[in-house]
């Protein structure tokens, strides 16, 4: 504390910074200057017991920093998703915390992530902080979970036979084309579809069956003759894309977006011949259960198209009276 005409100052040892106390009493000036020094005190000493009782179960909690729940995490995770995490835990809004330690993180620290990131970064910096509260890594909540801004992602469009029939048209590369036709027939996720083999192939049942790389989740779709067709071009035994199956999902997905562009096709990528798949399924009148077991049941697809994007004609009630009872005159007879 010090005074400057007659007015008394505190000066932060630490920063540097000075404060007027706003008082030329120098018996309250001194009581305003403890009231900071204990003001500041009191969360240094808290974080020191923290520490202290934290250190005795885990001796490594003081120098943990944020690298470490992101590096954890990130092992946990297998395939394609491994690969979305390893790219995801490199974003540049992280640079902020990735050193800093977890004890020593406040909520500042996160707003100021969330303020330079991205959508993708809100929903990774969810997920890396509450994997160190399921490891006891952080012993309260950097943020409420009220408090977290709503992730909002850009909004997704199904792609239309129209668009779909002119990228098949201008496509040149015959694997390229092949995995598209198959997007729209199966609405399989283009990994899928680009790993596929000939033996997956039933021509007896005339179904193609395979297993979801993201959930390991075997599914079995019955197909139409135009899917039929498709794959009555491509070998009966192997690898049906050896080119595609070994590219990254990224890579095709570039090619396809070159694709679009070059058609002035806007707002699409591969997913969204998922989308398509989605509310063609509806429109059509196919059971909800169905399209979850073909997509897959947590398939955003296919939330969405049964729950508001797809328009979908109801039969009356009447058609349905006079089938029933068209059935029970039938049973009857």
């Amino acid at each position: 504390m010090f005074n400057r005409a007659g007015v008394y100052y505190s000066e932060d040892t630490t920063t540097g910074k000075q404060h007027s106390l706003r008082t030329k009493d120098e018996a309250e000036a001194l009581a305003l200057l403890h009231s900071k020094n204990e003001a500041h005190r009191q969360p240094v000493l808290n974080l020191h017991i923290a520490r202290t009782y934290l250190t005795a179960t885990d001796p490594e909690v003081a120098k943990r920093t944020w690298q470490v729940p992101m590096d954890e995490m990130t092992k946990t995770k297998t395939g394609s998703t491994h690969a979305r995490h390893v790219i995801a835990m490199k974003d540049k809004a992280f640079d902020l915390i990735r050193n800093q330690p977890i004890l020593e993180t406040y909520s500042a620290h996160f707003l100021k992530v969330l303020e330079l990131g991205t959508v993708s970064t809100n929903v990774y910096l969810r997920r890396i902080h509450n994997f160190a509260l399921d490891m006891n890594w952080l012993a309260w909540s950097i943020l409420p979970k009220r408090q977290w801004p709503k992730v909002k992602f850009k909004e997704k469009r199904a792609i239309t036979l129209e668009e779909h029939q002119r990228i098949i048209a201008a496509e040149v590369n015959p694997e390229r084309k092949t995995l598209y036709q198959l997007c729209w027939h199966l609405g399989a996720s283009q990994g899928d579809i680009a790993n596929l083999k000939g033996e997956d192939v039933d021509w007896t049942s005339n179904t193609v069956s395979f297993t979801r790389q993201k959930s390991g989740v075997a599914v079995l779709v019955h197909l139409g003759a135009e899917a039929l067709n498709v794959f009555k071009d491509l070998p009966a035994e192997g690898v049906l894309f050896p080119y595609l199956s070994r590219v990254r999902a990224g890579d095709r997905a570039t090619e396809f977006g070159q694709r679009c562009r070059q058609l002035g096709i806007k707002g699409v990528t591969l997913h969204s011949y998922r989308y398509a798949w989605a509310e063609r399924a509806k429109v059509a009148g196919m059971p909800e259960r169905f399209a979850q077991e073909a997509l897959g049941h947590n398939s955003k697809a296919v939330h969405r198209a049964y729950a508001k994007r797809a328009l979908m004609k109801i039969p009356s009630l009447e058609d349905y009276e006079r089938k029933a009872e068209g059935a029970a005159v039938a049973k009857a007879s």
